[in-house]
Protein backbone atom coordinates (compact mmCIF):
# COMPACT_ATOMS: atom_id res chain seq x y z
CA UNK A 1 0.00 0.00 0.00
CA UNK A 2 1.31 3.47 -0.88
CA UNK A 3 -0.11 6.67 -0.05
CA UNK A 4 -0.29 7.92 -3.89
CA UNK A 5 -3.02 9.14 -5.19
CA UNK A 6 -3.83 8.26 -8.62
CA UNK A 7 -7.57 8.80 -10.59
CA UNK A 8 -9.12 7.08 -13.60
CA UNK A 9 -10.15 9.37 -16.36
CA UNK A 10 -13.11 7.50 -17.50
CA UNK A 11 -17.07 6.38 -18.11
CA UNK A 12 -18.54 6.11 -14.35
CA UNK A 13 -20.11 2.39 -14.15
CA UNK A 14 -18.36 1.14 -17.21
CA UNK A 15 -16.60 -2.06 -16.75
CA UNK A 16 -13.02 -1.10 -17.93
CA UNK A 17 -13.19 2.15 -15.84
CA UNK A 18 -13.38 0.30 -12.67
CA UNK A 19 -12.10 -2.61 -12.88
CA UNK A 20 -8.89 0.01 -13.12
CA UNK A 21 -10.07 2.02 -10.43
CA UNK A 22 -10.12 -0.97 -8.21
CA UNK A 23 -6.98 -2.31 -9.19
CA UNK A 24 -5.51 1.14 -8.39
CA UNK A 25 -7.19 1.24 -5.12
CA UNK A 26 -5.89 -2.43 -4.32
CA UNK A 27 -2.32 -0.77 -4.63
CA UNK A 28 -2.88 2.62 -3.30
CA UNK A 29 -6.10 2.73 -0.84
CA UNK A 30 -6.94 5.27 -3.09
CA UNK A 31 -9.86 5.40 -5.51
CA UNK A 32 -10.73 8.33 -8.30
CA UNK A 33 -13.23 7.96 -10.87
CA UNK A 34 -13.54 11.65 -13.20
CA UNK A 35 -16.09 12.07 -15.67
CA UNK A 36 -14.00 14.87 -17.86
CA UNK A 37 -17.93 15.96 -18.54
CA UNK A 38 -17.77 17.16 -14.65
CA UNK A 39 -14.38 18.44 -15.29
CA UNK A 40 -13.97 22.86 -14.98
CA UNK A 41 -10.80 24.66 -15.43
CA UNK A 42 -9.74 27.43 -14.22
CA UNK A 43 -6.64 28.94 -15.47
CA UNK A 44 -6.79 32.22 -13.19
CA UNK A 45 -5.90 30.14 -10.15
CA UNK A 46 -4.34 27.18 -12.29
CA UNK A 47 -6.91 24.23 -11.12
CA UNK A 48 -8.39 21.78 -12.99
CA UNK A 49 -11.95 20.43 -10.93
CA UNK A 50 -13.59 17.71 -10.57
CA UNK A 51 -15.96 18.13 -7.86
CA UNK A 52 -13.84 18.97 -4.70
CA UNK A 53 -10.46 17.71 -6.43
CA UNK A 54 -8.50 19.39 -7.81
CA UNK A 55 -6.59 17.09 -11.01
CA UNK A 56 -3.42 18.80 -10.46
CA UNK A 57 -2.97 18.10 -6.58
CA UNK A 58 -3.02 14.02 -7.81
CA UNK A 59 0.08 12.49 -8.93
CA UNK A 60 -1.08 11.01 -11.44
CA UNK A 61 -3.96 10.42 -13.89
CA UNK A 62 -4.90 7.40 -15.82
CA UNK A 63 -6.75 8.16 -19.10
CA UNK A 64 -8.97 4.67 -19.55
CA UNK A 65 -11.47 6.63 -22.03
CA UNK A 66 -11.64 10.15 -22.22
CA UNK A 67 -15.49 10.30 -23.57
CA UNK A 68 -18.11 7.61 -24.42
CA UNK A 69 -17.98 8.70 -28.35
CA UNK A 70 -14.58 10.40 -30.58
CA UNK A 71 -15.58 13.83 -31.69
CA UNK A 72 -13.08 17.02 -32.34
CA UNK A 73 -14.50 17.67 -28.71
CA UNK A 74 -12.21 14.35 -26.87
CA UNK A 75 -9.44 16.55 -28.43
CA UNK A 76 -10.76 19.48 -26.22
CA UNK A 77 -10.94 17.42 -23.16
CA UNK A 78 -7.29 16.18 -23.71
CA UNK A 79 -6.23 20.00 -24.45
CA UNK A 80 -7.64 20.53 -20.59
CA UNK A 81 -5.63 17.98 -19.28
CA UNK A 82 -2.04 19.40 -20.16
CA UNK A 83 -2.80 22.04 -17.36
CA UNK A 84 -2.21 19.17 -14.79
CA UNK A 85 0.49 17.11 -16.77
CA UNK A 86 2.38 21.07 -16.93
CA UNK A 87 1.78 20.66 -13.33
CA UNK A 88 3.52 17.80 -12.45
CA UNK A 89 0.91 15.14 -12.81
CA UNK A 90 2.06 12.26 -14.59
CA UNK A 91 -0.65 11.61 -16.99
CA UNK A 92 -1.16 7.70 -18.64
CA UNK A 93 -0.70 7.74 -21.88
CA UNK A 94 0.36 11.32 -22.41
CA UNK A 95 -1.98 13.90 -23.74
CA UNK A 96 0.71 13.95 -26.56
CA UNK A 97 0.37 10.49 -27.67
CA UNK A 98 -3.30 10.49 -27.39
CA UNK A 99 -4.11 13.48 -29.20
CA UNK A 100 -1.57 11.84 -32.08
CA UNK A 101 -4.84 9.04 -31.97
CA UNK A 102 -8.03 10.24 -31.55
CA UNK A 103 -8.13 11.63 -34.93
CA UNK A 104 -8.00 8.61 -37.22
CA UNK A 105 -6.21 10.59 -39.98
CA UNK A 106 -3.01 11.75 -37.67
CA UNK A 107 -2.91 7.88 -36.47
CA UNK A 108 -2.96 6.89 -40.07
CA UNK A 109 -0.29 9.80 -41.69
CA UNK A 110 2.24 8.38 -38.46
CA UNK A 111 1.96 5.29 -39.78
CA UNK A 112 2.59 5.51 -43.16
CA UNK A 113 5.29 7.89 -42.41
CA UNK A 114 7.02 4.67 -40.57
CA UNK A 115 6.31 2.59 -43.29
CA UNK A 116 3.80 0.26 -41.51
CA UNK A 117 1.81 -1.67 -44.10
CA UNK A 118 -2.01 -0.78 -44.25
CA UNK A 119 -4.89 -1.15 -46.66
CA UNK A 120 -5.02 1.09 -50.08
CA UNK A 121 -6.21 4.33 -48.08
CA UNK A 122 -7.87 7.96 -50.04
CA UNK A 123 -8.49 10.90 -47.73
CA UNK A 124 -10.36 13.47 -49.88
CA UNK A 125 -12.91 16.37 -49.52
CA UNK A 126 -13.59 15.58 -53.55
CA UNK A 127 -16.79 13.48 -54.33
CA UNK A 128 -15.62 12.72 -58.00
CA UNK A 129 -11.72 11.64 -55.88
CA UNK A 130 -13.80 9.54 -53.49
CA UNK A 131 -15.99 7.71 -56.18
CA UNK A 132 -12.92 7.30 -58.70
CA UNK A 133 -10.69 5.88 -55.72
CA UNK A 134 -13.57 2.89 -54.91
CA UNK A 135 -14.03 2.23 -58.23
CA UNK A 136 -10.13 1.60 -57.84
CA UNK A 137 -10.55 -0.06 -54.87
CA UNK A 138 -13.52 -2.05 -56.29
CA UNK A 139 -15.23 -2.63 -52.38
CA UNK A 140 -14.30 0.53 -49.79
CA UNK A 141 -14.89 1.08 -46.00
CA UNK A 142 -15.49 4.39 -45.34
CA UNK A 143 -15.00 5.75 -41.94
CA UNK A 144 -15.28 8.86 -40.10
CA UNK A 145 -12.21 10.46 -38.39
CA UNK A 146 -13.77 10.13 -35.13
CA UNK A 147 -14.94 6.81 -34.33
CA UNK A 148 -14.33 3.71 -32.35
CA UNK A 149 -15.49 -0.52 -32.82
CA UNK A 150 -17.11 0.69 -36.44
CA UNK A 151 -19.31 2.60 -35.48
CA UNK A 152 -20.38 5.43 -38.21
CA UNK A 153 -18.24 3.40 -40.98
CA UNK A 154 -20.21 2.53 -44.18
CA UNK A 155 -19.13 -0.07 -47.00
CA UNK A 156 -19.54 0.81 -50.81
CA UNK A 157 -19.08 -1.79 -53.30
CA UNK A 158 -18.80 -1.35 -56.94
CA UNK A 159 -17.85 -4.84 -57.70
CA UNK A 160 -19.16 -8.49 -57.48
CA UNK A 161 -22.74 -9.55 -56.70
CA UNK A 162 -23.65 -6.65 -54.65
CA UNK A 163 -22.18 -3.94 -56.79
CA UNK A 164 -23.67 -0.19 -57.30
CA UNK A 165 -23.94 1.98 -60.16
CA UNK A 166 -22.01 4.77 -60.21
CA UNK A 167 -24.76 7.08 -60.19
CA UNK A 168 -25.89 5.27 -56.60
CA UNK A 169 -22.52 5.30 -55.37
CA UNK A 170 -22.09 8.79 -56.19
CA UNK A 171 -25.51 9.71 -54.22
CA UNK A 172 -23.73 7.66 -51.13
CA UNK A 173 -20.69 9.81 -51.05
CA UNK A 174 -22.55 12.52 -51.00
CA UNK A 175 -24.50 11.82 -48.04
CA UNK A 176 -21.58 10.24 -46.16
CA UNK A 177 -19.47 13.63 -47.21
CA UNK A 178 -22.64 15.55 -45.27
CA UNK A 179 -21.65 14.72 -41.85
CA UNK A 180 -17.48 13.75 -43.04
CA UNK A 181 -16.37 16.99 -44.90
CA UNK A 182 -13.01 15.25 -44.68
CA UNK A 183 -13.78 11.36 -46.38
CA UNK A 184 -10.97 8.71 -45.08
CA UNK A 185 -11.97 5.64 -47.09
CA UNK A 186 -9.89 2.41 -47.53
CA UNK A 187 -9.93 -0.44 -49.69
CA UNK A 188 -11.73 -3.41 -48.12
CA UNK A 189 -9.42 -6.31 -47.60
CA UNK A 190 -10.41 -10.00 -47.52
CA UNK A 191 -9.55 -10.60 -43.80
CA UNK A 192 -11.76 -14.49 -43.51
CA UNK A 193 -13.81 -13.00 -40.73
CA UNK A 194 -10.77 -12.20 -38.31
CA UNK A 195 -8.53 -9.83 -37.15
CA UNK A 196 -6.64 -9.41 -34.66
CA UNK A 197 -5.75 -7.17 -30.79
CA UNK A 198 -2.11 -7.35 -29.91
CA UNK A 199 -1.33 -6.07 -26.88
CA UNK A 200 1.21 -4.09 -25.50
CA UNK A 201 2.15 -2.30 -21.89
CA UNK A 202 5.05 0.25 -22.16
CA UNK A 203 6.13 -0.92 -24.93
CA UNK A 204 6.33 -4.88 -24.49
CA UNK A 205 4.03 -7.24 -26.01
CA UNK A 206 1.94 -8.99 -23.84
CA UNK A 207 -0.48 -11.39 -26.16
CA UNK A 208 -2.67 -11.05 -29.08
CA UNK A 209 -6.51 -12.26 -28.94
CA UNK A 210 -8.79 -12.58 -32.31
CA UNK A 211 -11.92 -11.10 -33.43
CA UNK A 212 -13.52 -13.59 -34.97
CA UNK A 213 -17.29 -12.59 -37.11
CA UNK A 214 -20.20 -14.73 -36.23
CA UNK A 215 -22.24 -13.03 -38.71
CA UNK A 216 -21.74 -12.16 -42.74
CA UNK A 217 -21.44 -8.76 -41.46
CA UNK A 218 -18.26 -6.93 -43.19
CA UNK A 219 -16.39 -6.10 -39.73
CA UNK A 220 -15.35 -8.35 -37.12
CA UNK A 221 -16.23 -6.04 -34.08
CA UNK A 222 -18.00 -7.23 -30.83
CA UNK A 223 -20.45 -4.41 -31.76
CA UNK A 224 -21.30 -6.19 -34.80
CA UNK A 225 -21.66 -9.61 -33.44
CA UNK A 226 -17.85 -10.90 -33.38
CA UNK A 227 -16.36 -12.42 -30.51
CA UNK A 228 -13.00 -12.91 -28.85
CA UNK A 229 -10.81 -16.26 -29.38
CA UNK A 230 -7.25 -16.80 -28.76
CA UNK A 231 -4.40 -16.32 -31.22
CA UNK A 232 -0.59 -16.76 -31.03
CA UNK A 233 1.10 -15.30 -34.07
CA UNK A 234 4.65 -15.56 -34.87
CA UNK A 235 7.92 -13.51 -34.10
CA UNK A 236 7.66 -11.61 -37.74
CA UNK A 237 3.51 -10.35 -36.58
CA UNK A 238 5.04 -9.25 -33.13
CA UNK A 239 7.66 -7.63 -34.98
CA UNK A 240 5.17 -5.48 -36.84
CA UNK A 241 2.69 -4.59 -33.93
CA UNK A 242 5.75 -3.41 -31.76
CA UNK A 243 6.89 -1.10 -34.73
CA UNK A 244 3.31 0.42 -35.39
CA UNK A 245 2.95 1.22 -31.81
CA UNK A 246 6.16 2.58 -31.33
CA UNK A 247 6.12 6.16 -32.69
CA UNK A 248 3.13 6.83 -30.54
CA UNK A 249 4.88 6.32 -27.03
CA UNK A 250 1.70 4.69 -24.85
CA UNK A 251 1.57 3.29 -21.59
CA UNK A 252 -1.10 0.63 -22.86
CA UNK A 253 -2.23 0.22 -26.26
CA UNK A 254 -3.91 -1.96 -28.49
CA UNK A 255 -2.69 -2.63 -31.99
CA UNK A 256 -5.13 -3.46 -34.80
CA UNK A 257 -3.77 -6.13 -37.63
CA UNK A 258 -5.42 -7.65 -40.36
CA UNK A 259 -4.17 -11.12 -42.02
CA UNK A 260 -4.76 -10.86 -45.49
CA UNK A 261 -3.46 -12.83 -48.48
CA UNK A 262 -0.77 -10.56 -49.25
CA UNK A 263 0.55 -10.57 -46.00
CA UNK A 264 -0.34 -8.57 -42.72
CA UNK A 265 -1.48 -5.02 -42.54
CA UNK A 266 -2.41 -2.62 -39.55
CA UNK A 267 -5.25 -0.31 -39.17
CA UNK A 268 -5.08 1.40 -36.42
CA UNK A 269 -3.15 1.46 -32.67
CA UNK A 270 -5.77 2.33 -30.11
CA UNK A 271 -5.25 4.98 -27.93
CA UNK A 272 -6.39 3.74 -24.65
CA UNK A 273 -6.56 -0.45 -25.49
CA UNK A 274 -9.20 -2.91 -24.57
CA UNK A 275 -9.79 -4.65 -21.35
CA UNK A 276 -12.23 -7.47 -22.14
CA UNK A 277 -10.54 -8.50 -25.32
CA UNK A 278 -7.40 -9.06 -23.20
CA UNK A 279 -9.35 -10.59 -21.29
CA UNK A 280 -11.33 -12.89 -23.22
CA UNK A 281 -9.43 -13.80 -25.79
CA UNK A 282 -5.73 -13.91 -24.34
CA UNK A 283 -6.39 -14.57 -20.77
CA UNK A 284 -4.75 -11.58 -19.69
CA UNK A 285 -5.96 -9.43 -17.15
CA UNK A 286 -4.81 -6.37 -18.16
CA UNK A 287 -6.07 -3.81 -15.14
CA UNK A 288 -3.44 -5.13 -12.24
CA UNK A 289 -0.94 -5.32 -14.75
CA UNK A 290 -1.44 -1.60 -15.67
CA UNK A 291 -2.05 -0.16 -12.07
CA UNK A 292 1.39 -1.81 -11.24
CA UNK A 293 2.70 -0.36 -14.29
CA UNK A 294 1.48 3.35 -13.23
CA UNK A 295 2.67 3.04 -9.52
CA UNK A 296 6.21 2.36 -10.79
CA UNK A 297 6.47 5.52 -13.13
CA UNK A 298 4.87 7.38 -10.61
CA UNK A 299 6.60 6.26 -7.50
CA UNK A 300 9.47 8.96 -6.15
Amino acid sequence: MTDLKIGVIGIPGKWSTEILADALEAETGYRRVIDMADVALDLETRTLMAGDTDLCGLDGLVIKKISQDYSPATLDRLELLRVAEAAGVRIFSGTRSILGLVNRLSCTVTLANAGIPMPATCVTESVDQALAAVLRFGSAVFKPLFSTKARGMTLMDATGDAAESATVLRDRITAFKADNPVMYLQKKVNLSGRDLGMVFLGGAYLGTYARVAQTDSWNTTILHGGKYEPFEPDDALIDLARHAQAPFDLDFTTVDVGLTDTGPIVFEVSAFGGFKGALEGASIDAAPLYARHVIEKVRP
